[in-house]
């Protein structure tokens, strides 16, 4: 008789979580990779006990995002919509435009774009910490170096 007990799938619940901090150095790493390397430890892709229905995924921290880097003629050719949500107020910028404003927002929209629409999404989305120099606000929290 085979023990039915060792095939049962355990799902990750609050009890069974295991959140940790991960840092990212975003120098000279391109943008994509970047993001999809984030988005993934932050849904929890990467642990054993991934449970699509839970936040299960680590705390991430990107550091240098100011010294991201976009392969080929992206900076210039690549446009990003908004709109402001008035009628005729779609506005669209170059990643170089955007960059200059504000150099975490590029890494913050291609994660976020990475995540999945909905309240979970936009749960594991707060567990994202985007610094544009080496300085950030965590050492207590001790992460770990993760390479890319």
């Amino acid at each position: 008789m085979v023990n039915t007990l060792s095939y049962k799938t355990k799902s990750a619940n609050r009890a069974t979580l295991n959140k940790e901090w991960v840092i990212i150095d975003a120098k000279d790493s391109i943008l994509g990779r970047l993001a999809s390397e984030a988005a993934k430890l932050l849904r929890g892709k990467h642990k054993t006990n991934y449970t699509p229905h839970m936040d299960c995924g680590d705390h991430v921290i990107i550091i240098n995002s100011q010294h991201i880097k976009l392969s080929g003629n992206k900076w210039v050719a690549r446009e990003h919509y908004r709109h402001t949500g008035y009628p005729g107020g779609q506005r669209r910028e170059t990643p170089v435009a955007i960059h200059e404003k504000n150099p975490i927002k590029l890494v913050e929209q291609s994660v976020k774009g990475m995540l999945p629409k909905t309240k979970l999404g936009r749960a594991i989305y707060k567990n994202l910490y985007v610094y544009p120099g080496h300085e950030h606000n965590h050492e207590a929290q001790q992460p770990r170096e993760f390479k890319i």
